[in-house]
């Protein structure tokens, strides 16, 4: 899912060559973001759109060879006269007037050319990873060795016409691969590959072959000097496509900010796109005097402030960061604590009193993501989690904003995977002591995915292990939500560490965290009373938390139902659907009761006499705690309800863990009938959770 969409879309065309261009945002700053060479298009700014178009009105648009534009079949329609003019010509059509222009490889060279000879049009220049007519370049990226005949390819001599008209997608992973040189890129060469897709190795042989033809303008030294406009230059130490001293040159020719990016490739926008997106606000701030929402506040004595982050993926974490966040008040009277947080977690924090931070409805749903993401009662939520990218730095600049203006002393962040990941990339970034809670440490392949998927996973548990081992000190505290027996007996992946070795010595453990733990609800018949169930009625609930993943399973269960009536006398079935699913849509049958969104559900599972749920922990650890016989039924290839989730269970000796792919209706009747017959025996839950796990906090204020 797109992390945003473009307000308006059109296509101007050039000498019969139709430009397709987007408009983000209707700010009255301007930027536009000039496409790099026609192996991608303009979704290479996925990182950046997101984010900038809320404050600035984004002009994106693809290059003639690629995306929706044209292919032009004459090779002199590739030069970069053409290409220049395409630029003024998507700039008028979408009335751009004098803007910011951002250009990426090619697209930088672009930018400096109208900034050097349209300055009326142009604002300020922010490039990265340049090309240009100056300066050093990779021997492989010459004239002479792309139109080299060769028999045999071997590494960079497949930057070679020939090769590219035999066989170009060899060549397109061969580059892609090399724009994103840096470890742990997976998702980036995918994405890369993906839009190198969308053109051929003969359209990019016409891109270089026009390279010939002489531009109407001055492309040398002199250009640069001319340049006027304030501008930015980012450029990666590694870069493998255009050296980095090239990007130096260009820097100190047009007397424009350099800014190296250590370890970098060719593309710093797209592989750091938070460190990235934080230099162009700061310049934009000092040299157009467009003023930075990352502004820090000047710090006062003042009261203890924390920003509190709960991941919105259902509700169960909302449930146990409220109890941490009551017991924290206990410690600190008087401490202010504001959430950043999503719908649905937004509506449970509302019902019980808290402050939600008003940058909370700027956050992109991660919610419907996951919807977008799953089948019929299947998800791959490590996929979804990948796929989600745009999404998470989107996220990241609206934290990253709040943090910073909000002068905060503490930020929790509940299994808030963007804040972890980026401040531990560029620890710079970090404004405040940083405690991480999580109930599962380790992506784990499932079996359908192959060693496709393994490889993944373990690249990307290699990634955290190394952030963790190698800047320590980003995280104040790191708490399993858990205790040690609850961690799973796997790797981390080929040549790496064991779980059960690694996460003891880098978290401390609290125990599990319960909203509110079953023994301070007071004596079960009077909960009964209180909620509604009668004492001479079996009470059966239904539920699958705060997302829509769970609509096939409602409906499987509501099939059931019937069949389950017929067997046991006094059998009252409730339904809830949770808030992101509409009641009216599952078609229930007479006699069940359906509820949306029940905000004290933990006392209500504590109420009932049996439960059937999907695989997600809170629930299922609520169920635990208040020894309520369950059925629970864990996604198809979702690794932590599969993995995570059903280890903790065996090791409470809790609920039955039923196949949803053989459950049939009348299976499902049947577990029933059998579930609410047999004895529970589960282990009971810890107690002090929230509190252990609010003392580790109050350390770091």
């Amino acid at each position: 899912m797109r992390a945003r969409l473009p307000s308006q879309e059109g296509i101007v065309e050039r000498n019969g060559v139709g430009l397709h261009y987007e408009i983000y945002g209707d700010a009255p700053d301007t930027m536009v973001f000039v496409p790099p060479w026609s192996i991608v298009h303009s979704r290479v700014y996925k990182a950046q759109i997101p984010y900038f178009s809320e404050r600035f009105r984004c002009i994106t648009y693809d290059p003639r060879g690629n995306g929706k534009s044209g292919r032009p079949e004459e090779t002199a329609a590739y030069s970069l006269d053409n290409h220049v003019a395409d630029l003024l010509a998507v700039m008028d059509a979408a009335k751009a007037g004098r803007a910011i222009l951002v250009g990426l490889s090619f697209g930088g060279h672009l930018s400096c050319i109208v900034a050097a000879h349209h300055p009326e049009r142009v604002r300020a220049a922010i490039i990265a990873g340049t090309s240009a007519a100056i300066g050093p370049a990779h021997a492989y990226m010459l004239p002479d060795h792309f139109h080299a005949r060769r028999d045999t390819f071997e590494g960079w001599d497949k930057y070679n016409r020939d090769y590219w008209l035999d066989n170009y997608p060899a060549f397109a992973d061969h580059f892609v691969r090399h724009i994103f040189s840096e470890p742990h890129s997976t998702k980036h060469i995918e994405d890369g590959l993906a839009w190198a897709s969308e053109t051929s190795g003969p359209v990019l042989a016409r891109t270089v072959e026009a390279r010939t033809v002489p531009p109407s303008f001055e492309v040398g030294e002199e250009m640069y000097r001319r340049i006027a406009c304030p501008m930015l230059v980012l450029h990666g130490d590694q870069d493998k496509i255009q050296q980095h001293a090239r990007g130096a040159l260009v820097a100190e020719l047009a007397r424009a900010e350099f800014v190296t990016i250590p370890g970098g490739g060719h593309n710093p926008l797209g592989r750091f796109p938070a460190k990235c997106n934080a230099l162009i606000v700061d310049f934009l701030d000092r040299r157009l005097q467009i003023p930075s929402p990352m502004r820090s506040r000047r710090r006062m004595p003042r009261q203890k402030r924390v920003l509190y982050l709960s991941s919105p993926i259902g509700l169960g974490h909302g449930r146990r960061d409220i109890a941490v966040a009551r017991e924290l008040r206990q410690l600190h009277p008087g401490i202010a604590i504001d959430w950043l947080t999503q719908d649905p977690v937004t509506r449970l924090l509302t019902s019980a009193g808290e402050p939600v931070h008003p940058a909370s409805a700027r956050l992109v749903s991660e919610s419907r993501h996951i919807e977008a993401e799953a089948g019929e009662h299947d998800l791959n939520a490590f996929q979804a989690i990948r796929r989600m990218d745009e999404i998470l730095i989107a996220n990241f600049m609206v934290f990253q904003e709040a943090v910073e203006a909000g002068a905060y002393d503490l930020v929790v962040a509940d299994e808030a995977w963007e804040v972890d990941h980026f401040w531990h990339e560029h620890p710079e970034l970090k404004k405040a002591q940083l405690a991480w809670l999580t109930d599962f440490v380790g992506f784990v392949p499932m079996p359908a995915g192959g060693a496709r998927e393994a490889l993944l996973t373990t690249d990307y548990n290699a990634e955290m292990l190394g952030h963790v081992e190698h800047r320590p000190e980003v995280r104040g505290r790191a708490i399993f939500v858990g205790r040690p027996q609850d961690i799973v007996p796997l790797s981390f992946g080929r040549d790496l560490p064991e779980m059960r070795d690694w996460i003891p010595r880098h978290y401390d453990f609290s125990g599990y965290i319960l909203g509110e733990h079953p023994q301070s609800l007071g004596p079960r018949d009077e909960l009964r009373r209180r909620l509604g169930y009668r004492n001479d009625e079996l009470v059966c609930i239904a539920t699958v938390g705060g997302s829509g993943v769970g609509t096939p399973l409602l409906r499987r269960i509501l099939q059931s139902w019937p069949m389950a009536a017929r067997r046991v006398a006094g059998l009252r079935m409730v339904v809830v659907t949770g808030p992101r699913i509409d009641p009216a849509s599952l078609g229930a049958p007479p006699g069940v009761e359906l509820r949306a969104f029940v905000p004290d559900l933990d006392r209500h599972l504590a109420a009932c006499d049996l439960a059937l749920v999907q695989g997600g922990l809170t629930t299922c650890m609520e169920l635990t705690a208040a020894a309520t016989p369950f059925l629970y039924f864990p996604l198809q290839n979702h690794f932590e309800q599969n993995v995570h989730v059903a280890h903790r269970l065996d090791q409470y000796g809790a609920g039955r863990r039923m196949d949803y792919a053989t459950a049939t209706p009348d299976a499902i009747a049947q577990a029933m009938v059998d579930a609410l017959s047999s004895p529970v025996g589960s282990r009971p839950v810890e107690t002090d959770g929230a509190r252990r796990a609010a003392a580790m906090l109050s350390e770091l204020l």
